[in-house]
């Protein structure tokens, strides 16, 4: 799975506008018009046999970092006591993407470990509550267990179906 795949997503699990996708990337230091989001949303025509899901514009991680930064700031405001985001680029490399996206996406949509452990069983996937705070660590930390693409495409289906099926925490 791509960040274009998990974008994409997200933004119907939670049913993002594009005006808002436009709005997170402003509010996470980068620019991005309308094109720029569709062309991230929309999937090449002609790929070969063995390529999957590619995008016309693919993103890396530090684009998916700075929408999700964004995201946060947009669902729950800016901060009071601390300045805005520095725009300057982080020199450390994000390894587990899943990780982040989880991490941040449990901030800006106010879950608590229950909530996401009931997201998980709407999916069909049981992870116990010391599986999920090792996925929520820091990395580095000796009980950190990175977040693999299985859990994640079942993270974003169980958030649809909570949040499209009325639930609209």
């Amino acid at each position: 799975m791509n960040n274009n795949d998990r974008l994409l997503r997200l933004r119907y699990a939670v049913d993002i506008k594009d005006q808002d996708l436009i709005k997170a990337f402003e509010l996470g230091g980068m620019t991005m018009t309308r094109e720029d989001v569709k062309a991230m949303l929309t999937k090449e025509k002609e790929t070969q046999p063995d390529e999957n899901n590619v995008y016309l514009k693919p993103i890396n991680n530090q684009v998916i970092d700075s929408f999700l930064n964004g995201f946060i700031t947009l669902k729950r405001g800016p901060q009071k006591n601390k300045p805005e985001i520095e725009l300057a680029p982080k020199s450390k490399e994000i390894k587990h993407i899943n990780n982040v996206l989880l991490k941040k996406l449990k901030i800006a949509l106010f879950l608590t470990s229950d909530d996401m452990l009931t997201i998980f069983a709407e999916a069909g996937v049981y992870p116990s509550k010391a599986e999920l705070g090792a996925i929520l660590r820091k990395e580095g930390h000796r009980n950190f267990k990175p977040c693999g693409d299985k859990y994640m495409r079942n993270f974003l289906k169980g958030l649809g179906i909570c949040y499209r099926e009325g639930d609209n925490r």
